[in-house]
């Protein structure tokens, strides 16, 4: 990706001197990313500073700021560029149809772009390329289009790309634009390089060359480079190492480090390839020192940056100061024990009243509490009420559930009886007796009682025949139900066999049946079980 980054590089550095094309000239930019001296910096600065002290020309400033923020960029500050690049937007204002808005946005999405933001440097792009062709400003759309191809290269959108940067290329043809023919080459060229289409790229590199030839600029070492790589990739080593060498001797003029450290390393390859791993050792060696130049000029540049920075900003904060101090008065001291005097008093009605306002809070609270303490203590009084009521139907329940034991064990042992009468045959009444025990058994089977206890029960358990069912695993007969009430009134086997009409050992039985169904631990008493539902 060494020829992509390359061709990123001049897009950053490069596209700002095509965008200023009929910008006029104050708004060329000079400086270089490769820039030491803080003296580039203090004169941008001082030009922003001018050109805002002429309010009544916004587009000088706009200018100023976007110059700073090239500056930022290039270095590395994105976050300082953007700050420049968003007073150039507060200036402009809703005065987006104006050519220079086309540079301005194009920049901040190179930002996006250099902090891999693809999304919204895409955004910014397309916006930028939509402006130029409603303003017919071709070279915009041209170096919209071109910085679109980057953003999708970059994301691995090679389609995308190839077609932007071709149709870019049209446009510099058109305009006549030989730099941008050169780069826009070149950055198709390294798109087939991804592609791994060398003889293609080959051909594009090839094309860039010619435009700068002999130019013994950045962009001619960016392109030896580029082309060395291709002819190292199809095995030609020699050609690699001639046009690498070429690179590497320009960019020694230029005392650009990234190239020198870029050169030394193509070189190193050519030559692991080629089998001579000493040399190749050796170029990789010097690569390395020239990253670490590098690395240590880029930091060194935007620590002294950041802070001339610092100190500008700070001597204009102590100049401001010593101004205001300096309007300092007789008159205005005068005037500030007036205002102190107001102030004091206006601290004093304050204080008088949020002192009654704090009373009168109290009290509004005090009498919230009370209100508060009446109806606490009427929901006291009527769960009391609530609590004796259930208490008493509670009592009734059980009343009439033992009440129903007795009548139907009275019924019961009547019943027995009158068969014991009956089965004397030298009585006269047995046909009578047995009547009676017809309708004493015929009475014994009516439901009306259960109906009723039923409805007894849901008053005081509305919801324990509804848990019941729930936590049972199978479904639960209306046997099982009637015995899970009974053992929540908390009676025994034999009260429980009584009103049933069964014996002890039956009720037991269902008992286990029922336990069966429902989640509880072995240790657990079931009748516990159905009061703590």
């Amino acid at each position: 990706m060494k020829a992509s980054f390359g061709a990123f590089c001049t897009l950053v550095f490069g596209v700002v001197l095509i965008q200023t094309q009929g910008l006029g000239q104050e708004f060329q930019t000079d400086f270089s990313p490769t820039q030491t001296s803080d003296s580039t910096f203090l004169v941008l600065q001082k030009r922003l500073e001018a050109s805002k002290k002429r309010p009544d020309q916004p587009r000088e400033i706009v200018q100023s700021h976007i110059g700073l923020g090239e500056y930022y960029h290039a270095l590395g500050l994105y976050s300082e560029a953007m700050d420049q690049y968003n007073g150039a937007l507060e200036q402009m204002g809703t005065a987006l149809s104006d050519t220079l808005y086309i540079t301005l946005n194009n920049n901040i999405g190179r930002v996006y772009l250099s902090l891999n933001n693809f999304e919204l440097a895409e955004q910014h792009f397309t916006d930028t390329m939509n402006r130029s062709l409603e303003l017919t400003y071709s070279m915009g759309q041209a170096n919209s289009m071109a910085l679109l191809g980057a953003c999708y290269e970059k994301q691995g959108e090679y389609d995308k790309a190839l077609a932007y940067q071709k149709e870019s290329l049209l446009l510099f043809e058109q305009l006549g634009d030989r730099y941008g023919v050169a780069i826009t080459n070149e950055n198709i060229g390294s798109i087939y390089e991804d592609l791994e289409q060398f003889d293609v790229a080959h051909q594009y590199f090839d094309k860039s060359y010619g435009y700068v030839k002999g130019s013994e600029t950045m962009e001619e070492v960016n392109v030896l480079n580029n082309l060395g790589d291709s002819f190292r990739k199809t095995g030609d080593y020699d050609s690699a190492l001639t046009h690498t060498q070429k690179a590497l001797k320009i960019a020694q003029k230029l005392n650009d480090l990234h190239q020198l450290e870029s050169a030394h390393k193509d070189l190193s390859k050519t030559y692991a390839l080629m089998g001579n791993f000493e040399k190749a050792h050796a170029e990789l060696i010097q690569s390395e020192r020239y990253s670490s130049a590098m690395l240590m000029a880029q930091n060194t540049n935007q620590l002294n940056v950041l802070q001339t920075i610092y100190e500008t900003n700070k001597k204009e904060a102590e100049i401001q100061l010593l101004k205001e101090q300096n309007k300092v008065s007789a008159a205005n001291q005068n005037l500030l024990w007036v205002a102190l005097f107001a102030i004091a008093a206006i601290l004093t009605i304050l204080y008088n009243y949020l002192g009654r306002k704090r009373k009168a809070k109290i009290k509004i609270q005090e009498y919230k509490q009370r209100m508060l303490k009446a109806e606490l203590d009427k929901k006291a009084i009527e769960e009391r009420n609530l609590q004796r009521e259930v208490q008493l139907k509670t009592a009734s329940l059980s009343r009439y559930s033992l009440h129903l034991s007795q009548k139907n064990k009275i019924l019961l042992d009547l019943a027995n009886t009158l068969r014991n009468i009956a089965s004397r045959r030298n009585m006269d009444t047995s046909e009578k007796i047995k009547a009676l025990v017809k309708e004493i058994d015929f009475n014994l089977q009516q439901e009306h009682e259960w109906d009723e206890f039923m409805n007894f029960f849901k008053e005081i358990h509305p919801e324990f025949i509804k848990k019941l069912s729930t936590m049972s695993q199978d479904n639960l007969s209306p046997a099982e139900l009637r015995l899970g009430m009974l053992l929540r009134l908390n009676l025994t086997s034999k009260e429980i066999a009584s009103i049933l009409r069964v014996t002890p050992d039956s009720v037991r039985v269902a008992r286990h049946r029922l336990r069966k169904k429902l989640p509880i631990d072995q240790k657990e008493e079931l009748v516990n079980f159905m009061i703590e539902l």
